[in-house]
């Protein structure tokens, strides 16, 4: 089961600080990353993206998997409305593993000029150990689980040629 945390913030230097200490975690064990990002919300509404050069051990299918969950949640958050081909299906299928268009809804709110996230895929996480790392920077947490059959499916269909 792989753990999908949006951690939102009301600045970038805040929203940094907490990446840094991620990776941190990741470093020390408490957290096996498969993604990780960090997004800003420039004054003009502009979305930029800072993520770590490499996550350690993730595999071309998790990393399509992140990939394109942190593409319909930030990078093109029309592309959940659109319908039919390989793009329905996955839509589909996400919306049955809990990142439904009201996730995807309160995702976007959560990001207004001015205001940054932390974006990670877990696949594994020390939840008590996490969460008290993580307090010190307060914010907004967003969360929901992708069970390993429903992260399977997904990698799988998105590595899978398209006819």
């Amino acid at each position: 089961m792989s753990e999908l945390i949006i951690l939102g913030y009301d600045d970038h230097a805040t929203a940094q600080k907490a990446y840094e200490k991620v990776l941190e975690l990741q470093r020390d064990y408490v957290v096996d990353l498969s993604g990780l990002a960090v997004v800003r919300v420039d004054a003009d509404g502009k979305q930029h993206v800072d993520t770590p050069a490499r996550i350690v051990g993730t595999s071309a299918a998790s990393g399509a998997l992140w990939g394109w969950l942190f593409g319909l949640l930030f990078l093109a958050p029309g592309l959940g409305l659109l319908v039919g081909g390989a793009i329905g299906a996955l839509s589909g299928r996400l919306g049955k593993a809990g990142i439904d268009r009201a996730f995807q809804d309160r995702v976007q709110a959560m990001l207004s000029p001015g205001r940054a996230a932390v974006v990670l895929m877990a696949k594994k996480i020390t939840e008590d150990r996490f969460g008290s790392a993580m307090s010190e920077f307060g914010g907004t947490v967003l969360q929901t689980s992708l069970s390993a059959q429903d992260e399977k499916d997904l990698a799988d269909d998105l590595v899978a040629p398209q006819s």
